[in-house]
């Protein structure tokens, strides 16, 4: 993805529940394409595609151990990405304690209309 941020391609690498699948098993530690491809409805080498977007957006890394290739997650750019989110999740909390407060109102309000 020649000319986009980085931000940009880690999110669309998170964009497809396959690779979100690999990574949630590459937390559990490092795993072959044999390993990751077991529990998915796809084919090896579409695993395989799926791990070179994977490292190209720098969230795992693969390295060769004698005959096998083992990748293993980089969670550096999980943390950049959870940071950008972490700034919006202030403006919704702040909107959530706002409609809090306006029910509360609408609430005692109704209550105070029912009392004679």
């Amino acid at each position: 993805m020649a000319g986009t941020d980085q931000l940009s391609v880690v999110f669309s690498a998170l964009a497809d529940p396959t690779r979100r699948a690999i990574l949630a098993d590459l937390a559990e530690g490092d795993a072959t394409v044999t390993a990751l491809a077991e529990p998915l409805p796809v084919s090896m080498p579409a695993v395989s595609r799926h791990l070179k977007v994977l490292e190209r957006a720098g969230l795992i890394s693969r390295a060769r151990s004698g005959k096998w290739r083992a990748s293993h997650l980089e969670a550096a750019p999980l943390r950049e990405a959870a940071d950008w989110i972490a700034r919006y999740r202030e403006f919704w909390d702040a909107s959530l304690t706002r409609l809090d407060t306006h029910l509360a109102a609408v609430q005692a309000a109704a209550t105070d209309d029912k009392e004679p």
